[in-house]
């Protein structure tokens, strides 16, 4: 096939998973952690229910018919966002948040990184 008569596509999938965390940061003082993060910064923690959207790009493939095969998808992200996340503390559970604070942007870093391996 040539490249000008390739076709593209986007695949996505979606989970969901529920965790628990404490945004806080060793670098700043309890007052600062409280001022900056509000109720967020709970001793005992709080808990979110996240939705995760991956998508993927590519040629769909002459043969499959497929860009990826879904269940190769939906295993990769089950290893890399459910078992390490899902029912989760993710500060005390998920050795990744011990020195990095568990906001959104870093459970997205972490989901993006995990899937890349």
């Amino acid at each position: 096939m040539s490249p000008r008569s390739a076709r593209l596509a986007r695949l996505s999938r979606s989970v969901t998973f529920s965790a628990c965390h404490r945004l806080h940061s060793k670098s700043l003082s309890d007052e600062e952690n409280l001022k900056l993060f509000g109720k967020c910064n709970n001793p005992n923690g709080h808990g979110h229910n996240y939705k995760v959207v991956v998508t993927v790009r590519g040629e769909i493939d002459p043969v499959s018919g497929m860009v990826m095969n879904l269940t190769d998808l939906k295993e990769y992200m089950q290893e890399a966002i459910m078992e390490p996340l899902d029912h989760k503390n993710l500060d005390k559970d998920v050795p990744y948040f011990s020195e990095v604070v568990s906001t959104t942007e870093n459970v997205a870093v972490f989901i993006w990184d995990s899937l890349q391996k």
